[in-house]
């Protein structure tokens, strides 16, 4: 009797189409996938150059393509027992970010039903759930993802998971989708580089601003509005996927980040900083003034993300894949910290 379609995969070893791998998580799971035997061949996309022989992967071969070329896409998933969606775009215009998030997204999904591949691994986010004060206080995969229409990314990524479901409709191709926190370690540093466009500062109390005005403080000032979140080391996330990719556990949806909660005033403690918490009304009045200025980046909208705590339940996770983060939050800050010194982006 021949074998079917996927004992045969499995016994020569996986095909796995990635798109996005240039990317903090990507860069990671393209490391463990390679160390794996059960993946025999990767084939990768993004738009930027990449050179995987540099990166010392052997199993790697990459095209420098868009998400948004449906064409491109078919080629790269077709024969692919697995495909990886991480393509994503964190940061940029409104218009950009929803040609390639939904746009480019839709054409990955309906090129992996089409090429009639066997699990489709799905990055999204913590950040689809929404940023709501009713949310309880430990968010778990039952929940519906609603998102925050205020917070372009947010938006997006639930939207996402909603056209990710119409498209498997039917179909025979298994979803993984991940809700990570905000990944962080060496080789992601969004976090730390975009302080900048969390926009407290200003609302700062005047007393206080005042007295730093005559302090020759040589550190600078990271205001807390005490909001906790969490934080999931890039490799930890790799980890998790790696077991979705060989199709451990059920399909559908996981939760995933370290252990523990931070706040801004760890930040500041990491990178040496001063911290000063800033009222619950700052924060509301910066947010609510962002959503309504049409001029203001919308980076700025990365301030609803400080308004609300979205703190994840990890269960699941740990209980049907298997999965062991080996990185807390506060590790994770720190190996953030040293990726960004090492990089000159702080001192």
């Amino acid at each position: 009797m021949p074998s079917s379609p996927s004992s045969a995969s499995a016994s020569k070893g996986l095909t796995v189409a990635i798109t996005g791998p240039t990317g903090d998580i990507g860069r990671s799971l393209l490391r463990t996938l390679e160390r794996g035997r059960d993946v025999r061949r990767i084939v990768a996309m993004a738009r930027r150059p990449f050179d995987p022989v540099a990166q010392g992967l052997r199993k790697t071969e990459y095209h420098q393509a868009d998400v948004l070329d449906r064409d491109a896409v078919a080629e790269i998933v077709a024969g692919a027992d697995v495909v990886v969606h991480l393509a994503f775009l964190i940061m940029g215009g409104l218009e950009e970010t929803r040609s390639v998030n939904l746009e480019g997204s839709r054409n990955v999904f309906e090129a992996t039903v089409a090429a009639g591949a066997q699990r489709l691994v799905y990055a999204s986010s913590v950040a689809a759930y929404g940023f709501h004060s009713d949310n309880p206080e430990w968010l778990t995969e039952d929940i519906e993802p609603r998102g925050t229409d205020n917070h372009y990314y947010s938006a997006q990524k639930a939207e996402l998971e909603g056209v990710l479901r119409d498209v498997l409709a039917g179909g025979s191709t298994d979803a993984y989708v991940f809700r990570p926190s905000i990944v962080a370690g060496p080789d992601a540093l969004m976090l730390l580089e975009n302080i900048p466009y969390i926009q407290l500062s200003e609302k700062m109390p005047s007393a206080v601003m005042r007295v730093l005005e005559f302090v020759p403080a040589l550190k600078p000032v990271l205001p807390d509005p005490g909001v906790r979140f969490q934080l999931v080391h890039h490799d930890d996330v790799a980890s998790a996927m790696r077991a979705a990719v060989l199709g451990r556990g059920s399909p559908g949806v996981y939760n995933l980040a370290g252990p523990g909660t931070l706040t801004f005033s760890d930040i500041a403690d990491a990178l040496g900083w001063y911290s000063i918490p800033v009222p619950d009304l700052a924060v509301d009045t910066t947010a609510g003034l962002v959503a309504r200025l049409p001029f203001v980046p919308t980076e700025a909208q990365w301030v609803e993300a400080f308004r609300e705590p979205v703190l994840m339940d990890t269960a699941k996770a740990r209980r049907e894949l298997r999965w062991r983060p080996k990185h807390d939050a506060a590790e994770t800050l720190r190996t953030m910290v040293q990726g960004a010194r090492s990089e000159q982006l702080i001192r």
